[in-house]
């Protein structure tokens, strides 16, 4: 077992990760819960720095721009919501139709994409909040996870209710290719790198090309897996989480189990690669976050780069007056479990 960190502070199922790029503060760990919370950590350590407050429902999705500057949220209570992730102020709020299940930065940080039960995908412009979204309403079913690749270009989405991702032209807005999955996709994510689309679909694990969309590798895990993340360095391992409760971890090359994780008490929902490779993280029902570390090849190095990382993720943690905390906002929330 690798060494980790136990995150406590949700009070209900953790259902997403998001790890910013590196900043020159450093990088961070945002976690999307259904008690309604979003919570910031230091991406390294897992130490809390604050709690955005204001959904009114489950949150199932949330992320930070590139400059982890700002951070947004989709929630079960049809909206979500662009956050000032120094101070936690709320920016702006979406108002949406119906359940909003995902969302996600352009990479030039200058757009918001959301989806979810309405079908629809939206991209608002955050250099103006109060103009309507550019809408694409062709999506064959309700909405899971969205995510940009091709330098804005392209756009990912999965379906809850249906296999396949689907890949969208952002200028056209139709749909230029299907990845085929027999299950319904419930993790998507694109290598740091550029080169893969992951994807967890049933007790499968695939490796996509992302320029030219052919299956690389296609892993059949141990149990049904909820999420895979691959690290983002070497390139030669990912990890993989779902209804068994375990975290493991394979080769990319032979997808041979060489490591399992225990600890969580709940099917694991999510699990991430922070930027650096050094550690991941794993979101489960059981309402944790656990960071597990692996074992670096140049112990020195890596010491030294976790003091460098951690003194400037203090420094900004000091900058920080502390998130606003409005208990006002903790009112009975809309039914958030579809």
């Amino acid at each position: 077992m690798e060494k980790k960190k136990v995150c406590h502070g949700h009070s209900r199922p953790v259902v997403d990760l998001f790890y910013s790029p590196i900043t020159p503060d450093g990088f961070f760990l945002i976690s999307a819960s259904k008690d309604s919370h979003p919570m910031l950590r230091n991406g390294e350590t897992g130490d809390w720095i604050g709690t955005f407050e204001g959904h009114k429902g489950a949150v199932w999705s949330s992320c930070l721009d590139n400059n982890a500057l700002r951070a947004a949220s989709a929630s079960a209570d049809f909206s979500a919501k662009l956050w000032d992730a120094l101070t936690g102020d709320v920016l702006h709020s979406f108002e949406h139709k119906h359940i909003v299940r995902a969302c996600a930065f352009s990479e030039d940080t200058k757009s918001l994409l959301t989806g979810g039960f309405e079908k629809i995908l939206r991209v608002f412009d955050l250099n103006r909040l109060d103009s309507p979204p550019t809408e694409v309403d062709k999506s064959p079913g309700s909405i899971r996870t969205l995510t940009y690749l091709h330098s804005d270009q392209t756009i990912l989405s999965s379906c809850t209710d249906i296999g396949g991702v689907r890949l969208w032209d952002v200028r056209s807005g139709n749909i230029v290719q299907t990845l085929e999955t027999k299950s319904p996709v419930t993790s998507s994510e694109v290598s740091q790198d550029g080169r893969y689309i992951i994807t967890a679909d049933g007790s499968t694990v695939k490796f996509w090309d992302a320029n030219h969309f052919g299956l690389v590798k296609s892993f059949d895990m141990p149990c049904n897996i909820e999420s895979a993340s691959l690290e983002p360095k070497s390139g030669e391992k990912f990890v993989a989480g779902g209804e068994d409760m375990w975290v493991r971890v394979f080769d990319f090359y032979t997808g041979e189990e060489i490591g399992c994780n225990k600890g969580h008490h709940g099917p694991v929902h999510c699990v991430r690669f922070s930027p650096t490779g050094e550690s991941y993280a794993s979101g489960s029902e059981d309402g944790t976050i656990r960071i597990w570390q692996t074992n670096p090849a140049n112990p020195e190095e890596n010491e030294s780069s976790s003091r460098r990382v951690k003194h400037n993720v203090d420094e900004v943690s000091k900058k920080i007056e502390g998130f606003h905390i409005n208990k006002e906002a903790k009112t009975a929330e809309k039914p958030s479990d579809p």
